[in-house]
């Protein structure tokens, strides 16, 4: 799908995209952090027919509904291919020893043999990510490995 990214100046920035319906879709993410999402009239490309507001909490919440299942849901695919091989999802809770310290802190692939291949903070998708990231509450960890290997990564984040 190709996402056109305008510039509106003093404003911020309007995705627009056209979806599976063929509705032109337009999601402007404004500088102060809230989002509108809007829908163009099919008529007149011109004219933005406002769907909904999100507070920018909101938006994160949506991301992460939406986010986080479909980047494990493309390395299930992905797994499909490898026999023995699993991906998982993993959310870090607060009460985590392991929240506010950095990944490398967890020895997750030493212990287990599973890997932590991306992380999903609210919108913004951490792929591949470094040792030194600091994991932080509410994070989601995308997994790939045996479902012990996944299961021993969920026993050592939510210690």
């Amino acid at each position: 799908m190709d996402v056109n990214e305008v510039l509106l100046p003093g404003v911020g920035l309007r995705y627009e995209f056209t979806n599976a319906d063929r509705d032109h879709i337009a999601i402007v993410a404004r500088r102060e952090g809230t989002f509108e999402v809007s829908r163009y009239a099919s008529d007149d490309p011109d004219e933005a027919q406002p769907l909904f507001r999100l507070t920018a909490d909101e938006a994160d919440t949506v991301a992460e509904i939406l986010g986080a299942p479909r980047i494990a849901e493309r390395f299930a695919d992905l797994t499909k291919e490898v026999p023995g091989l699993s991906a998982g999802q993993i959310a870090v809770p607060a009460a985590s020893s392991h929240a506010g310290k950095p990944l490398g802190h967890t020895r997750a692939r030493t212990r287990t043999g599973a890997s932590i291949v991306a992380i999903v903070r609210g919108d913004h998708v951490i792929a591949s990510p470094t040792p030194d990231e600091v994991l932080r509450p509410g994070d989601v960890l995308v997994v790939i490995g045996t479902h012990d290997g996944i299961n021993g990564v969920r026993q050592i984040i939510e210690s």
